[in-house]
């Protein structure tokens, strides 16, 4: 029989400040574990803050790390009504967008049919974020959620992601792939073990990114 280990709370994410303007793209860069998924959580309202303050000024719509909010058990169908209710939607609005999010994520009735535990990491993906992006937001949150999945979808995805970024909505996006980042962004943040490092035009939040990992390699060589 095994011994449980007492629940340990963390503080993720240590003293923010930080502004993200109406209609931009901005980018959020950091190691793994540097804070990244939390913020966007707390921006998401999926968690709450305890410390500090934080304003979102309009209708969030989370695409965050792949299978987040699914609930497995359930079929597509049941997800995409799900999902709707925790985005706000009412059944209407739900009603109103079940054929548009089956067209854009190109799953067939039998699929959508099934259980979510089912699915392949890419019918999740385009499931996920055909509801995310079934509506044009006002926020657009995307956490790490375009990797996978074919090329066609992924090229698909990142048109719809421009159309919402045409329509002056907000973009806060997450990626380890700095040519993505480069054609959304303008603007970013480098975030380093909980605290901003560096906030600014995005190619200075690659370039620091990029000596940062550089320097990180050579010291696992050097050992």
């Amino acid at each position: 029989m095994g011994i449980s280990k007492p629940f340990e709370r963390k503080q993720v994410l240590k003293g923010l400040d930080l502004e993200i303007y109406k209609g931009e793209c901005f980018g959020v860069m950091g190691r793994n574990g540097s804070g990244k998924s939390t913020f966007l959580r707390t921006v998401a309202g999926i968690m709450p803050v305890e410390k500090g303050e934080l304003h979102v000024n309009g209708k969030v719509a989370p695409m965050m790390a792949l299978g987040v909010g699914f609930e497995p058990e359930l079929t597509g169908f049941e997800n995409i009504k799900l999902l709707g209710v925790m985005m706000g939607k009412t059944r209407k609005q739900i009603a109103n967008s079940v054929d548009v999010i089956q067209e854009f994520s190109e799953l067939t009735t039998d699929e959508l049919e099934m259980q979510v535990k089912r699915y392949s990491a890419g019918m999740m993906a385009r499931l996920a974020f055909s509801i995310t992006v079934a509506d044009t937001p006002d926020i657009l949150i995307v956490d790490e959620a375009l990797s996978v999945g074919d090329i066609g979808f992924r090229e698909k995805s990142a048109n719809r992601i421009t159309e919402i970024q045409n329509s002056d909505a907000t973009i806060v996006y997450v990626s380890h792939n700095l040519n993505e980042l480069r054609r959304i962004c303008t603007r970013g943040c480098y975030l380093e073990n909980g605290k901003v490092a560096l906030v600014g035009d995005i190619e200075d939040v690659i370039s620091l990114y990029l000596e940062k990992n550089t320097k990180r390699r050579t010291f696992q060589k050097s050992n």
